[in-house]
């Protein structure tokens, strides 16, 4: 039986495709090959992936199809087209991470997340770009170019996910894969009008590493156009693998079962700069409009006017200190082979010392504590994703708003440094036509409560569509 002709295979939820594949009323094998063209005809403008394999895509979705018709299921994301962002790793791909250093980097493993995306049906059709080492909040490096918005080709689709956002929201894959280590999820979620978690800190595994990272900011989760595609897929990546140490115990619910339960009647805090950032007007004025659909649902909502310990300049100085560990073989023999804006970055972090150190560690506890204390009044933050709609897609970053100091990634990165679950929902569009976004943090390890709040307001106010053909200016 073919496929429902109202569902628009390109722009479907990826839980809509899978069922279809499943039931047998969508051809995995038409699926990928409509993927394929997509990718075909956009990405030349978009530059959303940086490698494809069509022919072992193809063979994959044939392979699952005979298994389709033997009568075996192949899982909740069957069949689906999925693109993996380029600092993970999936067996038969090249790990180029950005950097011209790693471009000959072909992987022979899957990571622990790709693995288990694959177990749960969903098929590799390639890698998308990232910002060398994931290290700005815009896609752009020296390798692949820059990578821009279906929204609008002036402007970025975030990062460092976001090759992985704008292969999404151009319809060229139904799923992709992104991490998260300072808003790199809910970054590129924002700006492209889709839904991004980053989970609890450990809740999906980084393994597996070679020499893994020290700072316990970074996560894994799920970037995708709906509430549900995300608690799947939460579902099929999260729980423990011996290769991580931090990794968390499996969840004691299923997350995509529980997605529907009622809310209770909540306490939630608004914070409309954090104490931190000046908001673009616009912006400010659809974040608003998105708290008021908790309000319009019974919750308390309050305004919050907290300042939050701010580290951002010593998080940049020690993150960098720990890349500079991870790569100092190639810092000291191949330096050239780094970007000019990379090389500044660990050529600072060659002055830090105990001090910073002790000045970092005395802030993150600040930090801890003033979640802690937040968190003990309020059962979830609201705050704006982040204070400006889309930038120029090869930079820079703005460090202004309407005349007044601005930083782009304030609202973000804070929650990568105390492990709290947070998620970024569309709030609406600017006045440009442009995606903004309101972020959802909850008290830690409650990724469900994220997630059900999360559906709740996509029930009370519908993300916007994706834009159906890219555009200029």
């Amino acid at each position: 039986m073919p496929a429902d002709p109202v569902l628009d295979l390109d722009y479907a939820p990826a839980h809509e495709l899978a069922a279809l594949v499943r039931a047998g009323q969508l051809s995995p094998v038409a699926l990928m090959e409509r993927s394929l063209a997509r990718i075909d005809a956009l990405n030349p403008t978009l530059n959303a992936f940086v490698e494809v394999d069509p022919e072992g895509a193809l063979r994959e979705a044939r392979a699952l199809e005979e298994r389709l018709a033997a009568g075996e299921d192949p899982g909740p994301f069957a069949g689906l087209p999925l693109g993996v962002k380029d600092l993970e790793n999936a067996a038969g791909f090249t790990t180029t991470k950005g950097s011209r250093l790693y471009r000959e980097n072909r992987a022979d493993f899957d990571d622990v997340l790709v693995a288990r995306l694959k177990a749960a049906g969903a098929i590799v059709v390639g890698k998308t770009n990232t910002p060398e080492f994931g290290h700005i909040p815009f896609t752009d490096n020296e390798l692949f170019g820059t990578t821009r918005s279906p929204w609008n080709l002036e402007r970025t689709p975030g990062g460092s996910s976001g090759g992985s956002s704008a292969a999404l929201a151009s319809g060229m894959v139904p799923l992709a894969t992104a991490s998260d280590g300072g808003g790199s999820i809910r970054i590129p979620a924002c700006y492209t009008g889709l839904y991004g978690l980053k989970p609890s800190h450990g809740r999906t595994p980084i393994a597996p590493r070679s020499m893994p990272s020290w700072l316990s900011i970074s996560c894994y989760g799920p970037l995708t156009r709906c509430v549900r595609d995300a608690a799947i897929y939460l579902d099929a990546v999260a729980g423990p693998h011996p290769a991580d140490p931090e990794s968390l115990p499996a969840p004691d619910v299923s997350y995509a079962e529980t997605l529907e339960e009622p809310l209770p009647k909540l306490r939630i805090a608004f914070n409309e700069t954090l104490g931190v950032t000046r908001v673009q007007g616009d912006v400010l004025r659809e974040v608003r409009a998105a708290v008021e659909a908790f309000a319009a649902m019974g919750h308390e909502v309050e305004e919050n006017h907290d300042t939050i310990p701010e580290m951002g300049g010593w998080w940049a100085r020690v993150s960098a200190f720990q890349t500079l560990g991870l790569e100092w073989d190639n810092f000291s023999t191949r330096h050239d082979e780094f970007t000019e804006r990379y090389v500044r970055q660990l050529d600072r972090a060659l002055e830090v010392g105990p001090s910073d150190f002790q000045e970092f560690l005395r802030r993150r506890g600040e930090l801890i504590s003033w979640t802690a204390g937040l968190f003990d009044r309020y059962d979830l933050l609201l705050t704006p994703t982040l204070p400006t709609e889309a930038f120029a897609a090869a930079g820079p970053l703005p460090r202004e708003i309407e005349g007044e100091p601005a930083n782009v990634i304030a609202y973000t990165y804070p929650f990568n440094f105390t492990g709290h679950p947070a998620a970024s929902v569309p709030a609406g569009l600017t006045d440009a036509g442009l995606p903004c976004g309101l972020q959802i943090v909850a008290p830690r390890h409650r990724d469900d409560l994220v997630l059900r709040a999360s559906r709740a307001y996509e029930q009370a106010r519908p993300f916007p569509p994706l834009p159906r053909e890219v555009r200029v200016g």
